[in-house]
């Protein structure tokens, strides 16, 4: 009765066959071209219509979260948050 298949003795782990692989082409650093992504002048021009326009309220109530959040005061509202959640939890 064989214990040990002979062939099993010394095999190689392929997955450290890969990694190895992977490590030598980085201490290589082969340049590979890096990705690129180009906006197009007709998709820059949708960007801006959608508008980053806020109304003034907007603008006042963003600065008073602002102020308070920087100085401690911001008060979160656990029941407001646990309503919300609520829907999904069902």
């Amino acid at each position: 009765m064989k214990i040990n298949d002979s062939q099993r003795i010394g095999s190689v782990n392929p997955y450290k066959k890969a990694n190895d692989s992977i490590n030598t082409n980085a201490a290589g650093k082969i340049n590979k071209p890096k990705d690129q992504v180009e906006i197009s002048p007709e998709a820059k021009e949708l960007l801006g219509a959608q508008g980053n326009v806020r109304s003034e309220e907007q603008i006042r109530r963003l600065e008073e979260l602002r102020e308070s959040v920087s100085s401690g005061t911001y008060h979160v509202d656990a029941r407001k948050i646990a309503e919300k959640m609520f829907p999904f939890i069902k």
